[in-house]
C-alpha cells in the first residue's frame, strides 16, 4: 500500500468521524449542563451530522493542498443516489396516509397473534415490518417501524432497558431483513449484478435464514420484556387520529411505490417526491408533520458517509483479499460495525475469481453486522433520528446500542452459518 496524502488524512478524518459517533452522548450532556454554549454541543452531539462534519473539513483539507478543482471534481465523482432516495422514502413513509396504512395491516396481522394486543404488535412490528424491507426497501421499513415503535411504545415511557433492546434489535432485523431480493438492501444491491444474483437465489441462499433469525430476534425480545408491554394501554395515536379516506391513501402509497421502482434514478424519485409534496400541502387536513429535518440530516449523514468513505478503499480492499472464505465473514461483521456494509460488498465486488463461498460469506457478514452501530447500515440513521429523542438527554449511548445488538447479532450469525 502506498497511499497518497490525502487518502491518510481521509483514513484519519474516518476514524476521528467514528469516535465521535461514539462520543455524541458526552456532548449533549455538555449542552445540557453548559447552557452558555449548549448550540455548539448540541450540534457536536447531533450523531446524523457527524459524518457530515468531518466530510467538509476533508473537503477544504483537499482544497486547500490539491487545489480548488481536485475538491470539486472528487465531490462531483461522488454517488449521492442512497442519500437522496432515503430522505424521499423517510418523508413519504412517514406520512400520515402511509402510517395509517401499515399500521392497519400491522393490526390485522397481530390479531392473528394468540397474545394481548400491545405484545403481539410489538412483535409484529420487529419480526413482520423489518422483512417487508426486501419489497419496499430497507430505509421505508426502518422508518416505518420507527415510526410505529415511537408512537405505541417509546412514547409511552417504557424502560431504558427497553429501548435499547429494541432499537438493538431493530437495527439488526432490519440489515438482515431485506435479504430476500436483490433490490431492497443495499449491500446486496451493489453485488447483485455483478455475481448475477436474482431474487430467488437470495431468498434460496440468505432470505429464509435471515426471516428465522428475525423471527427469533423479535420473539426473544417480546419474550423478555412481555410483562412490561403487557401494562402498556394501546391508545390511540397520532397517526390514527382522523380518518384518512381509501383514495387519498392509495395516492400516497402508489407514490411510495413509485419512488421505490425508482430508487436508482435520483431524476425521477425526486420527481415524484415533489408531486408527493404537492399532494401533502395541497390536504394538511390529511397528514401530520412532515419528518423533512430528520430527513435531511439522516441524508447529510450518509453524504458524509459517501464522501469520507471513498478515501478508504486503499486500506480495506487489500484487508478483504488477505482473507479465506471463513475469516471474511467475521471480518466482514467487525468491518461494518467501523464502515458501512455496502462499501464492504462494493470493494468485494470489484475483486475477480472469489469462489461462491467467498462471496456468500463476505454479503452475509455485511448484513450480519449491521446493527452494530449507526454508522454500520445506511437505514440506522433514520431510525436514529426518530428514536433518539425519547433517550436520555435526547442520545443514544453507542456503547448501549452495540451492547444491545450484540445478541441478535450472534443469533443472526448462528443462522447464516449453521443453517
Amino acid at each position: 500500500m502506498n497511499p497518497t496524502t490525502i487518502q491518510i488524512i481521509g483514513a484519519t478524518l474516518f476514524a476521528i468521524a467514528v469516535l465521535h459517533t461514539f462520543s455524541t452522548k458526552f456532548f449533549e450532556h455538555l449542552a445540557h449542563t453548559r447552557p452558555a454554549h449548549a448550540g455548539l454541543w448540541h450540534l457536536l452531539g447531533e450523531v446524523e451530522a457527524v459524518f457530515g462534519f468531518w466530510a467538509i473539513v476533508l473537503i477544504l483539507f483537499m482544497g486547500f493542498v490539491a487545489g480548488k478543482d481536485a475538491a470539486v471534481e472528487y465531490m462531483d465523482t461522488r454517488n449521492y443516489t442512497e442519500p437522496l432516495f432515503v430522505f424521499a422514502i423517510m418523508v413519504v413513509a412517514a406520512s400520515k396516509p402511509v402510517l395509517q396504512f401499515t399500521t392497519a395491516v400491522v393490526r390485522m396481522v397481530a390479531r392473528s397473534i394468540p397474545l394481548a394486543e400491545p405484545i403481539a404488535t410489538y412483535f409484529t412490528i420487529m419480526a413482520v415490518v423489518p422483512l417487508l424491507g426486501s419489497f419496499i426497501t430497507e430505509p421505508a421499513a426502518m422508518t416505518l417501524a420507527a415510526m410505529m415503535l415511537r408512537e405505541r411504545y417509546y412514547s409511552k415511557g417504557i424502560s431504558r432497558q427497553l429501548m435499547y433492546v429494541t432499537i438493538g434489535a431493530l437495527f439488526v432485523n432490519v440489515s438482515i431483513g431485506g435479504t430476500l431480493t436483490n433490490f431492497a438492501a443495499p449491500p446486496v444491491l451493489m453485488v447483485a449484478a455483478t455475481w448475477d444474483w436474482s431474487s430467488l437465489h437470495m431468498l434460496s441462499h440468505f432470505g429464509w435464514k435471515a426471516a428465522v433469525a428475525t423471527i427469533i430476534n423479535a420473539g426473544a425480545a417480546t419474550l423478555l420484556f412481555r410483562a412490561e408491554l403487557t401494562g402498556l394501554a394501546q391508545s390511540e395515536t397520532d397517526s390514527e387520529k382522523g380518518e384518512v379516506p381509501a383514495l387519498m391513501i392509495a395516492i400516497h402509497v402508489f407514490l411510495l411505490a413509485l419512488i421505490v421502482v425508482f430508487a436508482h434514478h435520483p431524476p425521477i424519485f425526486l420527481g415524484l417526491f415533489l408531486l408527493f409534496m404537492g399532494v401533502a400541502t395541497a390536504y394538511p387536513a390529511y397528514q401530520t408533520r412532515l419528518i423533512l429535518r430528520e430527513g435531511l440530516m439522516v441524508a447529510f449523514f450518509l453524504a458524509g458517509l459517501v464522501i469520507l468513505g471513498g478515501q478508504q478503499a486503499w486500506w480495506l480492499e487489500p484487508l478483504l483479499k488477505s482473507m479465506n472464505a471463513t475469516t471474511v465473514y467475521f471480518g466482514a461483521t467487525a468491518l461494518t460495525a467501523v464502515t458501512d456494509n455496502a462499501a464492504l460488498t462494493y470493494l468485494a465486488s470489484l475483486v475477480d475469481g472469489l469462489t461462491d463461498e467467498f462471496k456468500y460469506a463476505v454479503v452475509s457478514g455485511a448484513v450480519t453486522g449491521g446493527g452494530l452501530t449507526v454508522i454500520a447500515n445506511a437505514p440506522n440513521p433514520a431510525g436514529m433520528s426518530i428514536l433518539r429523542p425519547h433517550f436520555n438527554e435526547g442520545a443514544v449511548n453507542p456503547l448501549g446500542l452495540f451492547v444491545a445488538a450484540v445478541p441478535p447479532t450472534l443469533v443472526t450469525i448462528l443462522a447464516f452459518r449453521l443453517l
